[in-house]
């Protein structure tokens, strides 16, 4: 039996950056990868997610990352992921889909059907695209309309002349209201009052407040739920028709040709778009017993770079990509680098 000195499991931006560092360390370890071919959950992402539309995205070691251009974001990233496994050799199997890792004997064992792999030491970098959230409310089955997620989103074109519900008040929601409110009539609603970010709240304070979470053993939060929302260019014509301006707080229950609020009021629409976020996608670590009783898996310090928390509290041998502080593509590069030196003191 070949006992891995690491697994990585993911292939995105964050599992890229750790397979490139534990090469690099000499520390030997295979990436076991979900998807079909390269590129993470970008080459998932909508066809109208242009390069010029992405909230940035970081360089890879030794590798800038594309410019802004017209050009999809879901070829770009993708070919530029694929090109880098290649020019720097990275140990990749795909498509493996783990389901669970367990310790047996003092070793994790990483199971994906009736294949295994055994290591002294872990990688998780599975991000958040497998699991779309969408809450539940009364009546939603009854809807006659559509339902979208994210995950899904069809393109503004799809939702031409139709009443569209958007909910969610990330940077999704703001984003899907600025593609559709020129061709459709847009209802937008939230769960609390949307923050607009007036350029004093910096991006490392947010993470710091994340990472606080994080270390108490708490779910993460989103970013931008402390950073607040802000409007781009490409949102401005939308705005100027009052869109955002309108927003309505959330409704209480999904009838058959709409959704209605606790004062009675009634909304007729003919599709839900729901930009409700997603959850880490964690579930096959459920075995190690990670979970804190909050709910989420408690992170070490890093070091002084918050997005370096990576070290599972109840078991080193278990780092954390793409969760918590380091859930964006810059913090998956840092927290990639950090992961590969945790996992060769370990070793």
């Amino acid at each position: 039996m070949q006992i891995h000195e690491s697994v990585v499991i993911g292939a995105g931006q964050g599992g890229l950056s750790a397979s490139f560092h534990l090469r690099r360390l000499g520390v030997e370890h295979v990436v076991l990868d979900a998807n079909t071919r390269p590129g993470g959950a970008w080459q998932h992402r909508w066809d109208s997610l242009s390069m010029d539309d992405v909230h940035g995205v970081a360089d890879l070691p030794d590798a800038p990352a594309p410019g802004g251009s017209g050009d999809r974001a879901n070829e770009v990233i993708a070919e530029w992921f694929d090109e880098y496994e290649v020019t720097h050799e990275l140990p990749v199997l795909r498509p493996v889909l783990v389901d669970r890792v367990r310790d047996e004997d003092g070793l994790l064992v990483v199971r994906a059907g009736e294949r295994s792999w055994t290591t002294r030491t872990l990688v998780n970098a599975t991000g958040t695209w497998t699991r779309p959230f969408v809450p539940a409310y009364p009546g939603q089955r009854d809807f006659a309309g559509e339902q979208w997620h994210t995950v899904a989103y069809p393109g503004a074109e799809h939702f031409r002349g139709k009443r569209v519900l958007v909910v969610g008040g990330g940077a999704s929601a703001v984003q899907f209201i600025g593609e559709i409110a020129m061709i459709a009539h847009v209802i937008w609603v939230t769960r609390r009052e949307p923050v607009w970010n007036d350029g004093e709240f910096s991006g490392r304070e947010a993470i710091e407040l994340v990472q606080d979470r994080v270390r108490t053993g708490r779910p993460p939060a989103s970013v931008v739920s402390v950073t607040g929302l802000a409007l781009r260019p490409q949102e401005m014509p939308a705005a100027r028709t009052g869109v955002y301006d309108r927003r309505r707080p959330m409704f209480e229950r999904i009838e058959r040709d709409g959704v209605r609020w606790a004062d009675g009021s009634f909304e007729r629409v003919g599709a839900i778009l729901w930009a409700t976020g997603f959850r880490p996608a964690v579930r096959h670590l459920a075995p190690l017993g990670l979970r804190s009783p909050e709910g989420g898996i408690a992170l070490l310090p890093g070091s002084t770079d918050v997005q370096t928390s990576v070290t599972s509290a109840v078991d080193p041998r278990v780092q954390l990509v793409g969760y918590g502080p380091s859930a964006s593509t810059i913090g998956g590069n840092r927290a990639g680098r950090a992961a590969a030196l945790a996992v060769r003191r370990h070793l």
